[in-house]
């Protein structure tokens, strides 16, 4: 085997090709379905920072919640190679990046899945054909694992005896061995499906028995093939139960089976990184990449090379996908990769007498696109986050340079920090906070240069610093404080146990925006406490209801769950919390009175008027999505897109891309532009259409990584007479720019004009690149104009007043009230530029006064009649510092060798100024030591050096003996 004869890109597409030739029964028909990766920012699983598993993406089908609708739900078979990042979170292999030759923080998988189709059987003879007969391994070097099974966490496994008699049939018993079940036997998370996994291992080496080396972390002897039988459940109280649908979840790392395939002994030898490993040897001029690792790679170079060509990969996989480096979540690992790239290459791969430049880094990028952009085309042009790869290369260019102002400065604060704590073997955690908060240090990289000194970092006192440091960045608050779920045995028992279909909830959109419709009419099919389906609820129980058929919105695309009341002849029931699981709608809320049966008639009230003020919210949401568009996107420069939303009856929230902060002007001509299409009082459209011609729609704006039903709702609006089918039938025509057009399963205005008002309340950044703005509706918008127009009264009537010092009183506590008030945006930063100018009359006021202490103190120096061997005096200037340094610098001319101590108290008591100057240390005093003797009397203290210092004092009230003690200290020291 060579490199030649398998090229990364045949390694891929063979595997692919293989299981879309096989169905259930290995015949060619009805194969294994193609499913593109997943971006690697898993837009719609909030659980995960990284996509970090094939099957990611195929959660809802496992857990039992898939939509219906969903393009997931038809799907029986599937396979592809996705695009993985574990960096973070539970999986993360960033630290270990470089020290080997097989850790990758970025990797493919190639997968392919069952959905309650094939099982055991077929998943192993698979597994062998694709290995032996069509990769062409030696069947000799293969090792298969199967899970002993255990009593665990509450749940017996027993040993998977029929996958061990299943590879018997390709393997000889000392090569088919036990695994325990920390390797063998895999779960989801703390609850969920689970289940025994199968392992194939490969002996790069052969001619031998491996078998006592199997999942012993020896590079020779690697697992490739992973298959994971998901047959059970992890239920809350971690016992186990088994799942009606038994599916298949197959891993094997591509740059695993590469390297085997290309007859290297290392994921770093192939043509997945030699082509990057080139690029910085001709860019740097370092010596070529040998493989070293450890003590043999003495000069770090082979080390840097693996991190740099691993890193960049990850950033460019990731920000083309729309990561962005930042300061939390995933943005902050984005960045933490970033600069650990960059301080490898910066420090290893640039040989003495050359120098670093900035761009080096962010120059790899364009390799990475060469090297994938055929498997994964988004990497040419993504316009769903609206990345290039010429807009990917400026984003990590831009953090680069960033990084490179501070480090080296923080390197050689670093080298301080280890000399200072060299005694205690470690770096404080004060320190290691001090290089993460002051020169953008990533713990990690203190880490790694602590380790390369053989020293360690106090990593608990500093989480102990970030803690107290860390900005608290809370999502929105929803209602209901209890939320019940269901997860896949749930649902799997609605369907096939308890004969439950998934609830019709078509009739949400019978209703009067207004804030009025109909009673719904239902049945109630289940009865979910959190623990077990329930024939009868009594009075007092939280529970979730199951329906039929509702007219409540369950929560979903950013906008909140209806609230509202169920009764039934004998209960009435109090709805708190609308959630969807599988097609099923659960209501959760108390029993507020009376008992409810399964099959008990039911009334549905949903409360109309907080649905009203939701959709006023959620229109004016795609009402301003469209003026963002634009107004900040309007030369086509920049692409404006959805990040995210909450839309509640209070406010709405809108994240976007944009990499700057928007300017006042701006937010002032969108919060204008969404006025004028509430005012035109446009009606809106809204109609289900087939997903594949809706998509075709020219001015269509769909949310990034989202995926939509089919078919799917589509909700146009603007000044434009229009109708859904005439956007269908006319997808290219340039007038529905004037419109906003987006995919939308949720409730709406009928009209614009119901919105009443519009304010933007606040815009700020939530990561780099990207923006959010709160905003109202309504009586709110009215409220927030209404709280500018009442301060602007406040701030005219502080015009108006004489005294300076009560003005300055008063604009002290505008700047906090101001900040403390709902007001619109615009009309607030007008108001603080209003309080502003109010302030330069108070300067300009100040300047004057403190110009009069000046020049008085000007005078009483050059009138003092300069004698003896020291001077102590009190300065009539109000405590003015800047008039008493004016005195203290004319005595000194007059008198360069005399000590001297000046002091001067306010007139109001409240403070006290000392100035003492010692040229040369005359008669052996001190300057420090003479002003705090003096202020101590009126309990404060000073600082400064032996020849200057100065210090002050809150009470006045020991002013007279503070005087005396000044004249007291030369004498204390001999000097009379």
């Amino acid at each position: 085997m060579s490199e030649l004869e398998w090229p990364v890109s045949r390694v891929r597409k063979t595997f692919i090709e293989f299981f879309q030739s096989k169905d259930e029964k290995g015949g060619a028909d009805g194969g294994h379905t193609f499913w593109a990766s997943n971006s690697v920012v898993p837009y719609d699983d909030p659980t995960l920072l990284f996509t970090n598993a094939g099957m990611n993406q195929f959660k809802p089908i496992f857990m039992g919640t898939v939509d219906p609708k969903s393009p997931l739900a038809p799907l029986k078979r599937a396979c592809n190679s996705q695009k993985c990042i574990r960096a973070g979170g539970k999986h993360n292999d960033l630290d270990d990046v470089g020290k080997d030759v097989y850790h990758h923080t970025f990797f493919e998988m190639l997968g392919n899945w069952s959905f309650a189709t094939y099982f055991k059987k077929e998943a192993t003879a698979w597994a062998w054909e694709l290995l032996t007969n069509v990769y062409g391994l030696e069947p000799d070097r293969l090792y298969a694992t199967y899970c002993e099974g255990d009593q665990h966490k509450g749940g017996t496994v027993p040993p998977d005896e029929e996958t061990r008699q299943l590879w018997l049939q390709y393997l000889p018993p000392e090569r088919v061995l036990k695994g325990n079940m920390k390797d063998n036997f895999w779960e989801m998370g703390d609850t969920g499906p689970c289940g025994p996994c199968t392992e194939l291992h490969y002996d790069r080496i052969g001619g031998r028995n491996a078998a006592h080396l199997v999942n012993m972390d020896d590079p020779n002897v690697l697992e490739i093939w992973n298959v994971v039988f998901i047959q059970m459940f992890r239920n809350k109280d971690q016992s186990l139960s088994m799942l009606p649908g038994k599916h298949v979840d197959t891993g094997m790392g591509l740059e695993r089976i590469t390297s085997i395939l290309q007859g290297k002994m290392s994921n770093y030898d192939t043509d997945i990184f030699t082509p990057i490993f080139d690029a910085i040897h001709k860019r740097t001029g370092v010596r070529p990449y040998t493989g070293k690792v450890g003590k043999d790679d003495s000069d770090g170079i082979d080390m840097a090379y693996r991190v740099v060509a691993d890193h960049i990969r990850t950033l460019t996989i990731a920000v083309t996908d729309g990561a962005q480096p930042g300061n939390d979540g995933r943005n902050y690992v984005i960045r933490r990769i970033l600069r650990r790239g960059v301080r490898y290459a910066r420090q290893y791969l640039y040989p003495p007498g050359t120098q670093y430049e900035a761009g080096f880094f962010s120059s790899l990028s364009s390799i990475v696109v060469d090297v994938l952009g055929e498997a994964f085309p988004e990497l040419k042009g993504n316009p769903g986050v609206g990345m290039t790869p010429e807009k990917v290369a400026s984003i990590i260019l831009e953090e680069e340079v960033s990084f490179l102002r501070t480090l080296d400065r923080g390197i050689a604060q670093f080298e301080k920090f280890a000399e200072m704590d060299q005694s205690a073997g470690r770096i404080s955690g004060e320190h290691a906070f001090m290089l993460y908060d002051t020169f953008g240090f990533p713990v990690d990289l203190t880490l790694l240069m602590a380790e390369e000194k053989g020293i360690s970092v106090d990593s608990q006192g500093y989480e102990e610093c970030m803690e107290k440091q860390r900005a608290k960045s809370r999502g929105e608050a929803k209602e209901g404080e209890v939320v019940l779920v269901l997860e896949a045995e749930q649902t799997d028992k609605l369907a096939k146990e308890l004969g439950v279909v998934a609830t019709d909830d078509s009739t949400k959109y019978d209703w009067t925006s207004a804030g009025s419709g109909p009673r719904g009419n239902a049945t109630v099919k289940a009865i979910w406490d959190g623990k077990e389906f329930l024939s009868e609820a009594k009075e007092g129980t939280y529970c979730g209801l199951i329906f039929d058929k509702t007219n409540f919105y369950a929560e979903a695309g950013g906008q909140l769950f209806d609230t509202g009341r169920v009764t039934t002849s004998e209960a009435v029931f109090n709805v708190q919390n609308v959630q969807k699981f599988g097609g099923y709608i659960l209501h959760s809320g108390n029993l507020g009175s009376g008992s409810v049966k399964v099959g008990d008639a039911a009334e549905l009230d949903v409360d109309y008027e907080r649905r009203s003020l939701i959709a006023s919210n959620h229109t004016s949401t795609h009402l301003l999505n469209f003026a963002l568009r634009k107004v900040l996107g309007a030369d086509g420069a920049v692409n404006i897109d959805q990040r995210g939303s909450i839309v509640g009856p209070d406010k709405l929230r809108f994240d976007f891309s944009y990499g700057k902060p928007m300017k006042v002007e701006e937010v002032e001509q969108v919060r204008t532009l969404v006025q004028e299409l509430i005012r035109g009082g446009y009606p809106l459209q809204k109609k289900e259409v087939a997903l594949s011609a809706a998509k075709q729609i020219k001015s269509l704006r769909a949310v990034f990584g989202e995926v939509y039903p089919d078919p799917v709702r589509v909700v146009s609006v603007g000044p434009v007479p229009h109708s859904i089918d005439d956007l269908l039938a006319k997808p290219d025509s340039g007038e529905w720019e004037k419109l906003s057009v987006e995919f939308c399963g949720g409730t709406h205005m009928d009209n614009t004009k119901e919105a009443v008002d519009f304010s933007i309340l606040g815009e700020e950044g939530t990561a780099k690149g990207v923006r959010r703005v709160v905003c109202v509706t309504r009586d709110a918008a009215r409220q927030a104009k209404q709280a500018a127009e009442d301060f602007d009264v406040r701030v005219a009537n502080a015009g108006s007043i004489t005294d300076m010092s009560e003005l300055d009183r008063e604009i002290s506590s505008m700047r906090t009230d101001v900040d403390a008030i709902v007001m619109d945006y615009v009309r607030k930063d007008a108001i603080k530029k209003n309080i502003d100018k109010l302030k330069d009359k108070v300067l300009a006021w100040e300047k004057q006064i403190i110009k009069e202490k000046t020049d008085s103190a000007l005078r009483w120096a050059e009138a003092l009649e300069v004698s003896g061997k020291f001077v102590v005096e009190e300065v009539d200037v109000d405590g003015d510092v800047k008039a008493i340094d004016a005195a203290m610098k004319t005595i000194n001319t007059r008198a360069p060798a005399l000590p001297v101590c000046l002091l001067s108290r306010s007139s109001k008591g409240d403070k006290v100024s000392c100035l003492a100057v010692v040229p040369g240390g005359a008669g052996g005093l001190d300057a420090k030591d003479w002003i705090n003797a003096a202020l101590e009397k009126c309990g404060g203290k000073g600082g400064g050096k032996s020849d200057r210092a100065q210090g002050a004092a809150k009470d006045a009230s020991g002013f007279e003996q503070a005087v005396a003690a000044a004249k007291a200290y030369p004498a204390s020291k001999g000097l009379a």
